[in-house]
């Protein structure tokens, strides 16, 4: 993904979503060109030091030759008044004069030249101002990304911690749990056992429950019989104690009314036989007392 410069341009406050890859490749391109532009610096040190030195030896120059034109010119008054020909001192200070105008025109095409350099690399170190601005925001983003990137690694060499915490945990529970289903397995066969016998114990008890009741019912019935068919007592009061239980419903006394046990009262046991109390039933209304 590369950057979108001119939303960039448009909206220079807003974060955008760079690739390191890129940033990476900018970061060794804008490196690049800080050291072209330290190189054009020194350069331009340079050459503003060659500048100085020439437009030093140019003033030396120009005041050599002020000096020639001046010794020149007290020759000639000196010529002038002493009315010799000195022909030979004149072409001297002449060539000497043509030499130093040579030297001059040298020093000036130089200092030219440097000031050519100069605002060639004035102009280049301008053209890389905005590209160390763009640099700037960059490692800026950059240290950004750096700093969010060393929180998420921070945060999972955390749970990296807590993985390996989990693990050792689990293991041990895997140990305690393989144990536990040892024990398990163990308790299962012995509760298997256990329901086997309970199963059988059950069904002996159901077959003596059956022949309890039926055993019971038969008594009831023997006594219900026996009670009908025992004569009543005579006493002082001329008739048995049965006679005078009398149905509050109906008012039927003496064999109308039967004595049978009340299942919902168990009064004892006798081993695993339950001793029922009893109550009576009126043969006529059925009411039960």
């Amino acid at each position: 993904m590369s950057i979108d410069w001119a939303r960039a341009e448009e909206k220079p406050d807003k974060k955008m979503s760079v690739e390191g890859k890129f940033l990476l490749d900018l970061r060794a391109k804008v490196n690049d060109l800080e050291k072209q532009l330290t190189d054009t610096k020194k350069e331009l040190a340079e050459t503003k030091d060659k500048l100085a030195d020439t437009m030093n030896e140019l003033d030396e120059t120009q005041s050599k030759l002020e000096q020639s034109e001046n010794t020149l010119t007290e020759a000639k008054a000196d010529l002038e008044k002493t009315k010799t020909d000195d022909q030979d001192i004149i072409r001297d200070l002449n060539t000497e004069n043509n030499n130093l105008k040579t030297e001059l025109a040298e020093f000036n095409t130089k200092t030219n030249d440097l000031e050519n350099n100069l605002t060639l690399k004035e102009a280049k170190i301008s053209e890389l101002e905005p590209f160390k601005e763009k640099y700037s925001s960059l490692e800026a983003e950059l240290n950004d990304a750096n700093d969010t990137i060393s929180a998420k690694e921070e945060e999972i060499n955390s749970l990296n911690s807590q993985v390996d915490e989990l693990n050792s945990k689990l293991t041990t529970s895997q140990g305690e749990i393989t144990q536990l289903n040892s024990q398990l397995s163990e308790l299962n066969n012995t509760l298997l056992q256990r329901d086997t016998q309970v199963q059988d114990l059950t069904d002996q008890v159901s077959e003596k429950e059956q022949v309890l009741e039926s055993t019971t019912a038969h008594l009831t019935e023997v006594e219900s019989e026996l009670d009908e068919l025992k004569p009543p007592d005579i006493g002082a009061g001329g008739f048995a104690s049965d006679e005078r239980i009398t149905c509050p419903m109906c008012g039927a006394v003496g064999s109308d009314i039967k004595t049978v046990e009340d299942k919902g009262k168990v009064l004892s046991y006798v081993g695993h036989i339950p001793m029922y109390a009893k109550k009576h039933v009126c043969k006529k209304c059925g009411y039960e007392f």
